[in-house]
């Protein structure tokens, strides 16, 4: 029970320490926030990480470039995004207050790869032996007529299950149909 009394009077002092150290004038913490954007169209950059410069502290911005954190003055902040140059803001040491927002704009960068030829052939003798024996297929109107051809759409139609619109509709006309007769014979 004296154990539980020290580690918990012990876990006190700590706590109360980090409250007067962080109400001290001097402290040099602040809330860094602001948004991402490109600097041509002025749009967000989504998911930009933000982080600080040899420090294993950062956060990455939201879908409309929003981003916040905690910092100290005269930290340097590196802005990485993918399809955009790496960009980097060093907090001023002369912030009064103790937060600091900031519009950061993200210059593009071009990546351009070299070409890649891909081929469904090993060699251009198997491409030749492939295009010689190739199936040429029907053209537009032989291939129309295939897909219009009557039996072939009854037969669809007769194995075509009702969906949920043509369920609905023969539901509605019964409905009608017993509504307008209502009160007298139905004809057969």
């Amino acid at each position: 029970m004296k154990s539980l009394v020290k580690i918990t009077a012990i876990l006190i002092c700590c706590h109360l320490q980090t409250l007067t150290q962080a109400q001290e004038p001097g402290n040099d913490l602040l809330q860094f926030s602001g948004i991402t954007i490109t600097a041509d169209s002025l749009n967000p950059v989504p998911f930009t990480k933000i982080f600080i410069k040899n420090a294993k502290k950062g956060t990455t911005s939201d879908v409309y470039g929003y981003f916040s954190f905690v910092a100290r003055k005269h930290d340097t902040i590196i802005f990485n995004a993918l399809g955009f140059k790496p960009e980097q803001f060093i907090i001023p040491d002369s912030v009064t207050k103790n937060r600091y927002s900031l519009i950061q704009f993200m210059t593009g960068d071009t990546i351009t790869l070299s070409a890649a030829y891909i081929f469904p052939w090993p060699t251009l003798e198997d491409f030749k032996q492939a295009f010689i024996n190739a199936d040429i297929p029907d053209d537009d109107l032989a291939r129309a007529k295939k897909n219009l051809d009557p039996e072939e759409m009854k037969m669809r139609v007769d194995n075509y299950p009702m969906n949920g619109r043509m369920n609905y509709n023969n539901y509605i006309d019964a409905q009608t149909s017993k509504l307008y007769y209502f009160g007298q014979q139905q004809p057969f």
